[in-house]
């Protein structure tokens, strides 16, 4: 059976674009962070219920690491979106975002693990990972529970997601976290040096 990404045309990427001009309306009409969740995740969960659009080269694994491409960055930063690409058995150190988000799941499945602070100031599990499967799509926030960690969820399969961010996240300075809980400062960049041309009306029917 052919992969998903086989069907991927360029056609397709109007996808991509009707995500993006959406965001830019969203955020020009509120500021209130609960309608952008909302009105997000309705966005977010309309791309990744269709999995042709999506460019081989921004769904490649890679051996050593997770991937994270730059798909959009909105001109003025308000907001950005990224594919993560996880090979089997990867994952993220425990970190968090300091902007709001949106992760939705376009192929295959990851565990959401999130921790929370104890009076003393220590980071702990704030209970089971969440198993998002193909199609979910997940919140993060400062005020809604911001450090969490990532795995991909599949034992022998690339796990791909898309992640809107409310900045450019791989500008925004960060931080990981150590068992104890203490923070060490990290700009995760991206991956890529291009970004997927989602403007080129010319194949458009």
């Amino acid at each position: 059976m052919a992969s998903a990404a086989a069907f991927f045309s360029s056609h397709n990427l109007t996808r991509l674009r009707v995500l993006v001009v959406g965001l830019a309306e969203l955020i020009e009409s509120t500021d209130d962070e609960h309608s952008l969740l909302d009105h997000g995740t309705t966005l977010l969960s309309e791309l990744v219920a269709q999995d042709d659009w999506l460019p081989a080269e921004y769904a490649k694994p890679d051996p050593t690491r997770y991937q994270q491409y730059l798909l959009h960055c909105d001109s003025r930063e308000r907001f950005s979106v990224v594919s993560f690409v996880w090979g089997p058995g990867q994952f993220t150190p425990v970190h968090d975002h300091r902007v709001w988000g949106l992760v939705g799941v376009l192929r295959g499945s990851e565990l959401n693990e999130s921790f929370e602070r104890t009076a003393q100031g220590q980071l702990i599990s704030a209970g089971p990972p969440e198993r998002l499967s193909t199609g979910s799509v997940a919140r993060l926030s400062p005020g809604l529970g911001d450090i969490h960690r990532v795995s991909n969820a599949e034992r022998d399969r690339v796990s791909v997601s898309i992640h809107i961010y409310g900045g450019n996240i791989g500008a925004v300075e960060r931080a990981t976290y150590d068992a104890v809980g203490s923070p060490k400062r990290f700009v995760s960049g991206y991956a890529n040096r291009s970004t997927p041309n989602i403007w080129d009306r010319s194949s458009s029917s």
